[in-house]
Protein backbone atom coordinates (compact mmCIF):
# COMPACT_ATOMS: atom_id res chain seq x y z
CA UNK A 1 0.00 0.00 0.00
CA UNK A 2 1.01 3.51 -0.47
CA UNK A 3 2.43 5.59 1.72
CA UNK A 4 -0.25 8.14 1.37
CA UNK A 5 -3.55 7.42 0.25
CA UNK A 6 -7.13 9.15 0.31
CA UNK A 7 -10.64 8.98 -0.83
CA UNK A 8 -13.99 11.28 -1.24
CA UNK A 9 -16.97 10.66 0.05
CA UNK A 10 -19.92 13.05 -1.61
CA UNK A 11 -22.13 13.29 1.30
CA UNK A 12 -24.84 14.61 -0.32
CA UNK A 13 -25.43 11.24 -2.43
CA UNK A 14 -23.57 9.07 0.34
CA UNK A 15 -21.63 7.91 -2.38
CA UNK A 16 -17.80 7.81 -2.99
CA UNK A 17 -16.93 10.45 -5.64
CA UNK A 18 -15.30 8.77 -8.64
CA UNK A 19 -13.44 10.45 -11.21
CA UNK A 20 -11.87 13.12 -8.83
CA UNK A 21 -8.16 14.40 -10.58
CA UNK A 22 -6.70 14.52 -7.39
CA UNK A 23 -2.54 16.24 -7.82
CA UNK A 24 0.16 15.98 -4.73
CA UNK A 25 2.26 18.58 -4.35
CA UNK A 26 5.59 19.38 -1.92
CA UNK A 27 6.10 22.63 -0.38
CA UNK A 28 9.20 24.25 -1.78
CA UNK A 29 10.55 28.18 -0.61
CA UNK A 30 9.10 29.73 -3.74
CA UNK A 31 5.63 27.45 -4.15
CA UNK A 32 4.70 23.86 -5.03
CA UNK A 33 6.11 21.39 -6.75
CA UNK A 34 3.86 18.99 -8.30
CA UNK A 35 4.95 15.07 -7.51
CA UNK A 36 1.73 12.69 -8.76
CA UNK A 37 -1.57 13.14 -9.78
CA UNK A 38 -4.29 10.35 -10.57
CA UNK A 39 -8.12 9.97 -10.08
CA UNK A 40 -10.32 8.16 -7.71
CA UNK A 41 -11.84 5.00 -8.56
CA UNK A 42 -15.42 4.17 -8.62
CA UNK A 43 -14.69 3.88 -4.71
CA UNK A 44 -13.90 6.97 -4.18
CA UNK A 45 -10.34 6.01 -3.85
CA UNK A 46 -6.40 6.56 -4.62
CA UNK A 47 -4.85 3.88 -3.10
CA UNK A 48 -1.68 4.20 -5.23
CA UNK A 49 -1.13 7.78 -5.82
CA UNK A 50 2.58 7.40 -4.95
CA UNK A 51 5.16 5.15 -6.90
CA UNK A 52 5.20 1.43 -5.15
CA UNK A 53 8.49 1.76 -2.69
CA UNK A 54 8.26 6.02 -2.92
CA UNK A 55 8.49 7.41 0.74
CA UNK A 56 7.39 11.46 1.15
CA UNK A 57 10.24 13.00 3.36
CA UNK A 58 9.50 15.37 6.59
CA UNK A 59 8.21 18.17 5.29
CA UNK A 60 4.98 19.93 4.05
CA UNK A 61 2.77 18.76 1.08
CA UNK A 62 -0.50 19.43 -0.11
CA UNK A 63 -3.65 17.52 -1.87
CA UNK A 64 -5.69 19.30 -4.33
CA UNK A 65 -8.88 17.58 -5.71
CA UNK A 66 -10.29 19.13 -8.56
CA UNK A 67 -13.88 19.00 -7.68
CA UNK A 68 -15.74 21.01 -10.33
CA UNK A 69 -15.27 18.75 -13.15
CA UNK A 70 -16.83 16.22 -10.63
CA UNK A 71 -20.19 18.42 -10.00
CA UNK A 72 -20.68 19.36 -13.59
CA UNK A 73 -20.61 15.83 -14.78
CA UNK A 74 -23.57 15.40 -11.89
CA UNK A 75 -25.33 18.52 -13.39
CA UNK A 76 -25.20 19.97 -9.73
CA UNK A 77 -24.03 23.64 -9.36
CA UNK A 78 -21.42 23.90 -6.27
CA UNK A 79 -19.38 26.47 -4.80
CA UNK A 80 -15.91 25.07 -4.56
CA UNK A 81 -13.77 24.70 -8.04
CA UNK A 82 -11.05 22.89 -6.22
CA UNK A 83 -10.31 21.84 -2.63
CA UNK A 84 -6.80 22.34 -1.10
CA UNK A 85 -5.52 20.13 1.79
CA UNK A 86 -2.28 21.32 3.75
CA UNK A 87 -0.60 18.38 5.52
CA UNK A 88 2.78 17.47 7.49
CA UNK A 89 4.83 14.66 7.08
CA UNK A 90 7.16 14.10 10.27
CA UNK A 91 7.75 10.16 9.43
CA UNK A 92 7.39 7.25 7.06
CA UNK A 93 4.04 6.34 8.29
CA UNK A 94 1.11 5.76 6.68
CA UNK A 95 -1.05 9.08 5.94
CA UNK A 96 -4.50 8.69 4.79
CA UNK A 97 -6.12 11.88 4.05
CA UNK A 98 -9.96 11.64 3.29
CA UNK A 99 -12.40 14.21 2.07
CA UNK A 100 -16.12 14.62 2.94
CA UNK A 101 -17.42 16.44 0.01
CA UNK A 102 -20.91 18.58 -0.56
CA UNK A 103 -21.48 20.76 -3.20
CA UNK A 104 -21.34 23.71 -0.56
CA UNK A 105 -19.01 22.24 1.91
CA UNK A 106 -16.24 19.85 2.85
CA UNK A 107 -14.41 18.50 5.81
CA UNK A 108 -11.38 15.98 6.52
CA UNK A 109 -9.37 14.81 8.67
CA UNK A 110 -6.67 12.71 9.16
CA UNK A 111 -7.25 9.09 8.70
CA UNK A 112 -6.05 5.29 9.21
Amino acid sequence: MSQLTTHILDTTRGRPAEGVTIILSEQYLNGWQELARGSTNADGRLPDLLPPGHTLLAGVYQLRFLVQEYFDKLDTPSFYPFVEIVFSVTSAEHYHVPLLLNPFGYSTYRGS
